[in-house]
């Protein structure tokens, strides 16, 4: 099993477009999968049109350490918890706890036979574009991180100070009895929002030329970007004949770009 966060510092940049659309292929794949959502804006959620309420257990329950936490089936080979829109809340909340960072660490712990995590090819986890408690607990428990850039100075910027905080949490995160830290992911970058002709794509494209941590680029597609919105993803949309011939190169790009985020994971 892989669990793959995706973060972002910056907002905008498509992280929840692409952890839906690789979330989903690789479920066309045969895949197992698990999202949980711990963007509190609840985009993830809410493409599956799940809402959280008192009646589901949201990720807000695993935070504040209560058992009844709803893993929501959505489709075949995809189940949801799902966000809640208060999480931000609940994070100042346990703020001065010294186990803030690690509530989602312990609570896949307690659960994982109770639940049967196991089941799960990948657990994937959609953060919210900060560096708050959740995402810090995201990234501890992740085997990678994903985060997409895009071509302006502000990504680049983001790209780096996404950098210096794993960094920091690395060393934060200890375990005291070993000296071993706790974060152990690796993290990689994709390419998103790449135009055709444009200076600012062309200055990015060479800029990642040769960077192995850049595993995918993602060009500039309303298809693409509308996916989520539309709750249909890229890899459902290929069943329409005419959509699928209208766009081949495309289709054929996203596999093979899907196809090469996994072999790096």
């Amino acid at each position: 099993m892989k669990i793959v966060s995706f973060a972002a510092i910056k907002g905008g940049v498509g992280k929840t477009t692409l952890a839906y659309n690789f979330g989903e292929w690789l479920a066309k794949q045969g895949n197992k999968i698990l999202f949980i959502d711990l963007d509190h804006q609840c985009n993830l959620s809410q493409t599956y049109e799940v809402y959280g309420d008192d009646k589901i257990g949201t990720v807000a329950n695993i935070f504040l350490q209560k058992d009844d936490v709803t893993i929501n089936h959505v489709k075949k080979n995809i189940d949801l918890i799902a966000g809640n829109m208060h999480l931000d809340d609940i994070e100042t909340n346990i703020e001065n706890m010294t186990n803030k960072n690690m509530r989602l660490y312990m609570w896949l712990n307690n659960n994982f036979d109770k639940l049967n995590i196991s089941q799960y090819d990948y657990i994937i986890i959609d953060c919210h574009p900060d560096f708050s408690t959740a995402t810090k607990n995201a990234i501890i428990v992740s085997h990678d991180i994903i985060s997409p850039i895009t071509p302006s100075k502000h990504g680049f910027d983001a790209k780096y100070n996404l950098e210096d905080r794993i960094n920091d949490l690395r060393k934060e995160a200890i375990e005291f009895s070993t000296g071993e830290s706790y974060v152990t992911a690796k993290l990689f970058f994709v390419a998103n929002m790449i135009k055709r002709n444009t200076s600012s794509s062309n200055d990015m494209l060479a800029s990642i030329k040769g960077d192995e941590t850049v595993i995918g680029v993602i060009p500039e597609k309303e298809l693409y970007n509308r996916s989520n919105l539309d709750e249909t993803p890229v890899v459902d949309m290929k069943d329409d004949i005419r959509t699928y011939n209208r766009n081949y190169n495309f289709f054929q790009d996203f596999d093979k770009t899907w196809e090469k985020i996994q072999d790096s994971l």
